[in-house]
């Protein structure tokens, strides 16, 4: 059952349990509970205007599915720092706008170049590749104007913050370098460890970071804080990206709702192919295990985060 004097919180209610055990967190109810909301405040964040086309064309990528969980970490660490979900929901939203924005440009021809994404066609394929590259500027620039527009009860000084951490998160210093050096590797038979890293750290890990950071930095987290946060999301982070590589190899598109296989077929240097299949999963499982242990000083108000750490490496999609 849903715990109403704190909304956040989803436990099971083992009372009447024989063994006697405290309740535990339902990370499905709280997944399920959390994207529904977030679902709805990207609904309304864009109603279909003149030009139709754009806004068909973002709204088509940007309310496809998906697991959400650049918003859900979001809100989960605002709440855990002593914020609220409406506080952090229009970051929250935000971060999902410039995550689809990268979705939509990643699979452009002159990319990653392909044809599905989260059960069906991507963008480019419905839409053309002029639009599809509009559209994630439409998003991108979106983004930044409904957290200034929309953010309520915050000081500006936190704010000024939260932008500054989204624009660096998307940036040169984040995911447009990590991508960039992602198409300068690709094909090659010399990329190193620390290169692969790099690669991730900045294109998937930055965007995660900046989740979790703008949840605190909105919540007035403390500096001691801010940074236990941040080793934890950098840790999740680089989990998250072993478990896609991974995925990659094991499972189907029908699982993925994208095309498997991609990166041995565009020849590029994963975690599995430096490391092996069995290594690579142990070395996400202890990156969890780190990113879980900075979280020990929050004590059960972190249980959320906990989970959804937990869920990156048992996630089949």
């Amino acid at each position: 059952m849903t715990n109403v004097r704190n909304p956040g919180m989803v436990v099971t209610d083992d009372r009447h349990s024989p063994t006697g055990e405290s309740p535990t967190f339902d990370l499905s109810a709280y997944l399920n509970q959390r994207q529904a909301l977030v679902e709805a405040a990207l609904d309304c964040a864009f109603p279909l205007t003149y030009p139709e086309k754009i806004y068909e064309s973002m709204r088509y990528s940007l309310l496809a599915g998906g697991k959400r969980l650049r918003p859900i970490l979001c809100l989960a660490t605002c709440e855990l720092t002593g914020g609220t979900v409406e506080m952090a929901m229009p970051t929250a939203i935000a971060l999902e706008m410039i995550h689809t924005m990268s979705l939509i440009h990643d699979d452009l021809p002159a990319m990653d170049n392909d044809d599905y994404r989260r059960g069906r066609l991507t963008n480019h394929k419905v839409y053309g590749d002029d639009i599809a590259i509009l559209a994630g500027d439409g998003l991108l620039a979106y983004a930044f104007e409904h957290v200034v527009e929309e953010t309520k009860n915050v000081p500006a000084e936190q704010l000024l913050k939260v932008i500054a951490r989204l624009g660096r998160a998307v940036g040169a210093a984040g995911l447009v370098g990590g991508q960039v050096v992602d198409l300068e590797c690709e094909g090659r038979t010399d990329t190193t460890l620390e290169t692969l890293h790099f690669i991730h750290t900045h294109k998937t890990g930055a965007l995660l970071e900046a989740s979790v950071v703008c949840g605190g930095i909105l919540a007035g987290a403390s500096a001691a804080d801010l940074q236990r946060l941040s080793r934890y999301a950098q840790n999740i982070g680089l989990a998250f990206q072993i478990v896609d590589d991974i995925l990659d190899i094991t499972a189907t598109r029908a699982e993925l709702g994208k095309t498997a296989g991609k990166d041995l077929q565009a020849k590029k240097a994963t975690y599995p192919s430096l490391w092996g299949l069995e290594e690579s999963r142990q070395q996400a499982k202890q990156l969890v295990e780190d990113a879980k242990a900075e979280l020990a000083p929050f004590g059960e108000k972190a249980q959320p985060l906990q989970s959804l750490a937990d869920f990156i490496t048992s996630r089949t999609h």
